[in-house]
């Protein structure tokens, strides 16, 4: 059945670049560079080994079964409504916790570093996050029409910042020699692939986004395959070519997560001489641009499919769930997002100091996996899909047939497993293997203490899942009656 007030507006060039916009990200591409040589090797190792086949189920998938709220109708067609409603509430609970977390403190460190002072716990600085999240919002409250267009240009900016950068790192080597390929080790160790991991999926998911708007589609059958297929290429691309880029000529010692991409940018922009500030105050910009735009691309599509997943009578409300008769955008939670997106940044604004901060960080982390963790559900659905439902046309498959989807699908399941238990339990599978690992210097907090936060979030969440559920359940009857 389709969803009434919706209108068809995204065609094969929106989809690309809502899934570029989506599945880009600039905060990832300094922490992944933190692994040195190496982190280009596994980058390029987890793009053949789980990009691709990821790509290849969700092309299958997205297309054979393009209806609105897409993972949440998959797992609903699969297992059921009630663990349709708790996957889709781990898939959407990580963007309104990223936006106010992770992305608006990027954002404002670069702007503040870059473009024009705001201070730390100003008013300059409160406001300038409130806006960051608000914007983002917005840009999903409005019309996909018109919506859609500002995550385009958002992924055009990304797209074309990291070209700029990674050429301009070339000049700067051509000029200054590439310095940072003499320490840089390529070769590939375990200790850098468990701690490169969860980071390198969480930056490689995200291509089935667009189908939380597949009612949306002028031809999602023929459109999403073609569409995926080019944004797993850019993808892979604006990983691999700027974190090699950085490591070939900034110094090891320059590389850090967080301020990775601009610190870099400031030390190859010197080529330019004079004209490096402007360029630099530019590029900040921008940079700040797409960060929002990547906070927009996934409320837009996170926000349908938890809408759907209410609408749809699964999780609390169903008056949750409207979409607005004009805009055709799930109004209601989109507000609730913003919401918690506000509460989480303000929380951050309190406890960044000294412990608090550290335990901040655990719970950012925590709430950054419970993306992975939902495809723990999300990945046996398509299995299912495929075995039990043989008579739904498949416009694309994936090659080898059902062998074929099964293997990618093993492949998909068997990293996804790696990588959430190396973000919910980090260091086991370090000391199963002999590594030392500090876990206090690392996480500035004891072990006790973190698995008290990550497990406490995860079993958080399930009881808000679990109680959503309830008073669906409750709703239903009520108008059953």
């Amino acid at each position: 059945h389709s969803t009434p007030g919706l209108r068809r507006s995204l065609k094969r060039l929106d989809i690309t670049a809502l899934a570029i916009a989506a599945v880009i990200s600039f905060d990832t591409v300094g922490q992944i560079a933190t692994g040195g040589g190496e982190a280009a090797t596994w980058t390029a190792a987890i793009a053949v080994l789980f990009l691709v086949p990821y790509a290849l189920l969700f092309a299958e998938t997205g297309a054979a079964f393009p209806q609105e709220g897409g993972p949440y109708v998959w797992v609903k067609l699969a297992l059921g409504r009630s663990a349709a409603a708790l996957t889709t509430l781990f898939y959407w609970v990580t963007n309104p916790i990223w936006l106010g977390g992770s992305l608006v403190f990027l954002a404002a460190e670069t702007w503040d570093g870059f473009v024009f002072p705001l201070g730390s716990g100003t008013f300059a600085d409160y406001t300038f996050k409130l806006l960051f999240v608000w914007i983002a919002i917005l840009t999903a409250v409005v019309s996909l029409r018109r919506g859609k267009w500002i995550t385009t240009i958002g992924a055009a900016v990304k797209v074309l910042a990291l070209a700029v950068f990674t050429l301009t790192a070339l000049f700067y080597g051509f000029a200054h020699g590439f310095r940072g390929l003499d320490d840089a080790h390529f070769t590939p160790t375990t200790a850098g692939f468990l701690a490169l991991v969860p980071i390198l999926l969480f930056a490689y998911v995200g291509f089935e986004a667009p189908n939380a708007a597949g009612e949306e589609m002028h031809d999602p059958q023929r459109d999403v395959p073609a569409a995926l297929g080019r944004s797993a290429t850019v993808a892979a691309c604006c990983y691999l070519l700027p974190v090699l880029a950085l490591l070939a000529v900034v110094p090891a010692k320059y590389v850090t997560g967080i301020g990775g991409f601009m610190e870099g940018a400031r030390h190859v922009f010197g080529i330019y001489g004079a004209a490096a500030g402007p360029l630099l105050t530019l590029t900040a910009v921008a940079f700040v641009f797409a960060l929002l735009t990547q906070g927009s691309a996934w409320m837009i599509v996170s926000d349908r499919m938890q809408a759907m997943a209410a609408a749809d009578g699964g999780s609390f409300s169903r008056s949750l769930g409207a979409f607005h008769p004009r805009l055709g955008t799930p109004v209601r939670t989109n507000l609730l997002s913003g919401v918690v997106a506000t509460v989480f940044m303000l929380a951050a604004m309190q406890l960044a100091d000294g412990d608090a901060g550290a335990v901040f960080a655990v719970v950012l982390t925590v709430a950054v996996t419970t993306l992975l963790l939902s495809y723990l559900v999300i990945v046996p659905s398509l299995v299912l899909l495929r075995l039990r439902r043989p008579e739904v046309p498949r416009p694309y498959q994936v090659p080898f047939g059902n062998r074929g989807f099964m293997t990618c699908a093993a492949l998909v399941y068997a990293w996804i497993l790696v990588g959430s238990w190396c973000a919910l339990f980090p260091g086991t599978l370090e000391s199963l293997v002999g590594l030392d690992y500090d876990f206090p210097a690392i996480w500035g907090v004891s072990r006790t203490t973190f698995e008290t936060f990550t497990l406490g979030t995860v079993a958080v969440l399930l009881a808000v899942g679990a109680l959503g559920v309830r008073v669906a359940r409750r709703e239903r009857e009520v108008h059953a009656e």
